[in-house]
């Protein structure tokens, strides 16, 4: 007979991984943000090819270290390091599938499912690392990789937070977080390239704008050019997770429950 006790996630996060998740996450808002706070008539470079090279140098050693800050409290062990890779390997090859195509990102499924057995920073590294090696296989490095890496990184996160339910539910819950996701990294992913664009003026970047102006017209740019590519990604995630979600969720549990994670 199948438990219907609510799942905990199977690696519980340390405080010193959340600490560290935390800073790594403020980081990643605020190279997010930062344009719609600089002064009036402030100059911006019209890319990110001049800070995406830090930004990126800075997030892989965070990434590390919420890895070596797990391993070093015992949250986890060589055997979820080695689980860690092979999902995000599996993950890098459903990217390759569909790189972007129509929005599509199957290895969003890898992420959804991870980040809800294993926890928030098993997700959070699992969704940063997949969508580097995704990169890496399809030739998708640029200025844009450590802003998509951040988004897919969240994904992971955020699927480790949800709430404990069981069986049907939790499918029907994971599905909806995908649509919900598959949104959401779109509106994300757009912030990397839109203050440093030209655009008609009622969807462009005004430097030194209030606040909710420049919020309203990103909204607007995003529903009339980017909504179109990000529904079926969250189509796609949700479809998958209702299809095979529920012997999926099964599968990683009695593998962690068999290499005895915990």
């Amino acid at each position: 007979m199948t438990s219907t006790a609510s799942p905990a996630p199977l690696l519980r996060l340390r405080w010193r991984s959340a600490a560290v998740l935390t800073v790594v996450s403020l980081i990643g808002v605020v190279a997010y943000s930062w344009p719609f706070f600089v002064d009036p008539g402030a100059a911006l470079d019209t890319s990110h090819s001049g800070d995406a090279p830090w930004f990126f140098v800075v997030l892989l050693p965070l990434l590390a270290a919420v890895v070596v800050a797990e391993l070093s409290t015992g949250g986890i062990d060589a055997k979820a390091v080695a689980l860690l890779g092979m999902l995000a390997a599996i993950g890098a090859a459903l990217r390759a599938l569909g790189p972007g195509a129509a929005g599509l990102e199957p290895s969003f499924i890898v992420i959804v499912l991870g980040g809800r057995v294993f926890g928030r920073g098993f997700g959070f590294v699992l969704g940063a690392l997949t969508l580097f090696a995704g990169a890496l296989i399809t030739g998708g490095v640029g200025p844009w990789l450590p802003f998509q890496m951040f988004a897919a990184a969240w994904v992971g996160l955020f699927a480790g937070m949800l709430p404990a339910v069981r069986g049907r539910v939790e499918v029907a819950m994971l599905a909806a977080y995908g649509v919900a996701a598959g949104l959401l990294y779109g509106m994300l992913i757009n912030l990397w390239f839109w203050p440093f664009a030209a655009f008609a003026p009622e969807v462009a970047y005004v430097a030194g704008d209030p606040l909710l102006d420049n919020i309203h017209r990103y909204g607007v740019f995003w529903a009339t050019t980017s909504l179109g590519w990000d529904v079926p990604r969250g189509i796609l995630t949700a479809t998958a997770v209702m299809l095979g979600g529920r012997a999926v969720l099964n599968a990683l549990r009695r593998t962690t429950r068999r290499a005895h994670f915990t």
